[in-house]
């Protein structure tokens, strides 16, 4: 099928691309890692596709991961996939582009205006659900960072359910400040977090360059759980709260709980192939690795011994500001 790869508001084009039923399932992330001098494709015209989309009429249901980052998302996404039944859209690359042009909304001049931005929603809502290749739904896995368009989204696909992993602060710390690439993905999205922050919080939040790594950490935690509770009070009922760490303290029970808020099959033997999935040894996002629980807990115990002031650092600015943690 022709994937929506690609959305270019500068030229306003979209960049379809070729992929079938495996490409989508091996693929962790559908951005510029997926692509290669073999990828064919093409691109088309917003305003053609918008015309031949527009009265698309898709039966397929369409569902959503949102995530806080670094919390199994990628996980329950292909832990979903051995069903049979569910086509996997993991960091659809277009999510990005829709959240940088909400952002920019509260500009003086905006690029787009609500309208033509709910427009646009609309018609990947649309292009998403026809993405299904002889499955029964579509689950999108956002990147954590997009997940603050999940109000438009949900609102354009009113069928629509999410689940929304997080974690609590402490160990969502530790699992950032274990990362290699922390210093540069911490600064990297701390400009948009703290903006979202600047908004919510009436206590002014210290300058960018004043802030240690792990009061960047604390902060980012902040954000993004921030963003999740607005999600969670605003569609209550669609959006199904999953801590990390219980559901990996119970794996089968939280299994059968995402599937059957998603309407998929929850049976016994379902669930027993989930859990003899090789998925759960591996690391999701690069599956040559393995990976699971125990080793998971020994990387965080050792992102604790290592980071320790950091993550105390973090806690206490959370403290300030207020934050029960």
């Amino acid at each position: 099928m022709l994937y929506p790869f690609k959305l270019d508001l500068v030229r306003s084009r979209v960049l379809r691309i070729e992929m079938d039923k495996a490409a989508f399932r091996a693929a962790s992330f559908l951005d510029e890692r997926i692509l290669s001098p073999a990828t064919k494709g093409g691109w088309i015209a917003l305003a053609d596709l918008e015309a031949a989309t527009a009265s698309a009429r898709h039966v397929q249901p369409l569902h959503f991961i949102f995530h806080t980052g670094h919390v199994g998302s990628t996980l329950v996404s292909r832990l979903l996939d051995e069903t049979g039944c569910v086509q996997p859209l993991r960091e659809p690359l277009p999510l990005r582009t829709l959240a940088a042009v909400q952002d920019a909304l509260a500009d003086a001049s905006p690029l787009l205006d609500h309208a033509r931005f709910e427009a646009l929603v609309a018609l990947f809502v649309r292009l998403w659900r026809g993405a299904a290749t002889g499955t029964d739904s579509v689950i999108v896995k956002a990147t954590s960072s997009a997940a603050r368009i999940a109000p438009a989204l949900l609102g354009s696909a009113a069928d629509a359910r999410a689940i929304y992993l997080n974690l609590r602060a402490e160990p969502y710390l530790a699992t950032l400040l274990a990362g290699e690439n922390s210093p540069i993905d911490l600064r990297g999205h701390a400009p948009e977090r703290l903006r979202r922050l600047a908004a919510q919080l009436a206590t002014p939040l210290p300058p960018i360059e004043a802030l240690s790594l792990g009061e960047l950490a604390a902060l980012s935690w902040l954000a993004e759980t921030t963003t999740q509770r607005a999600v969670l009070a605003r569609h209550p009922g669609r959006v199904l709260p999953v801590d990390f760490e219980a559901f990996l303290a119970d794996v089968a029970g939280h299994l059968r709980a995402i599937l059957a808020h998603f309407g998929l099959p929850a049976d016994a033997a379902t669930i027993a192939v989930m859990l003899r999935s090789p998925v759960l040894s591996r690391y999701s996002k690069a599956p040559e690795h393995p990976y699971d629980p125990a080793l998971r807990a020994a990387v965080l115990d050792d992102s604790r011994r290592r980071h320790g002031a950091q993550i105390l650092l973090g806690l206490r600015l959370l403290e300030r500001l207020g934050i029960a943690v």
